[in-house]
């Protein structure tokens, strides 16, 4: 009796390890980088996440689902309850089948992804939109991106600002350059922003509505795709794709932004990236 009695305890023990007390041991190893205490501004402290790609109805099996959104979400948890960032951007796919989704079942994927990666007052959570949530740009209709936005209260580029650090989050769908009402739109949008932040860079008179709080530094973009590139190549992070993987060429528009997006983008902004 004592060793089944045993014996759970230590199942017991296990699972507590393998599913709470592992995710502190890894996370706790990380550290925000070094920076020059002679400043007088403190630095902004910003997460990233990236492709989270909660499993839908029609591809995913509820004992997968299950598993990875405990996962995830532990993993989650345990990252903002440890090194309190002040600012989290999800960059994109989200969902895995929001694009093929009905309206019930989004609104239950974008319930879901809320209660999974709900943050504590004082943290500003915003979402990048991603070719999984709406569609690559020729399949998007406009209720589609409609829907992302008024779930996350985004849109095709919109401008954030934590103590003089500016974030420019951008629809990568939206920068095909073919003129639709995605890209349209978004043009404007980039050239409103650019010209809001050369009002505080060279301090000229601008109406209110141009006007921002604090002073100019570099934007920081954030997106879905990377900017236009040939290959993975010049990618040589830990992590990083074997060689022939990173030597296939990149697609225009599925793999990476469009060249003339790209320099588009570094014409307006002369972006840090």
């Amino acid at each position: 009796m004592k060793t089944f009695f045993r014996f759970i305890l230590c199942i017991i023990a296990l699972i507590i390890y393998c599913e709470y007390v592992i995710y502190y041991l890894v996370l706790i190893q990380c550290n925000w980088p070094s920076y020059n205490n002679t400043k007088s501004e403190q630095p902004v402290k910003v997460m990233f996440v990236a492709d989270t790609h909660l499993l839908g109805k029609r591809k995913g099996h509820w004992l997968d689902k299950m598993r990875r959104e405990w996962e995830m979400s532990r993993a989650f948890q345990t990252a903002i309850k440890i090194h309190k960032p002040e600012l989290i951007f999800i960059l994109g796919d989200l969902f895995d089948e929001g694009l093929w989704s009905s309206e019930a079942d989004f609104n239950s994927y974008v319930k879901t992804f809320k209660y999974l990666f709900s943050v504590p007052q004082g943290i500003e959570l915003y979402a990048v939109v991603g070719n999984h949530d709406i569609g690559f740009h020729y399949s998007i209709i406009p209720q589609l991106e409609k829907r992302f936005n008024n779930a996350f209260n985004s849109s095709s580029v919109q401008l954030i600002s934590k103590r003089n650090v500016h974030f420019v989050l951008i629809n990568s769908m939206a920068m095909e350059m073919d003129g639709c009402f995605l890209c349209y739109t978004a043009k404007l949008k980039l050239k409103q922003i650019s010209n809001q932040l050369k009002c505080i860079e060279k301090g000229i008179a601008c109406s209110k509505n141009m006007m921002l709080d604090g002073s100019y530094s570099k934007p920081i973009l954030l997106q879905h795709f990377p900017l236009y590139r040939k290959n993975d190549i010049a990618c040589n992070e830990l992590d990083s794709a074997p060689i022939k993987e990173k030597e296939t060429p990149f697609r225009e528009g599925w793999d990476c932004l469009r060249k003339d997006a790209t320099e588009m983008v570094h014409t307006i902004y002369y972006l840090i990236l």
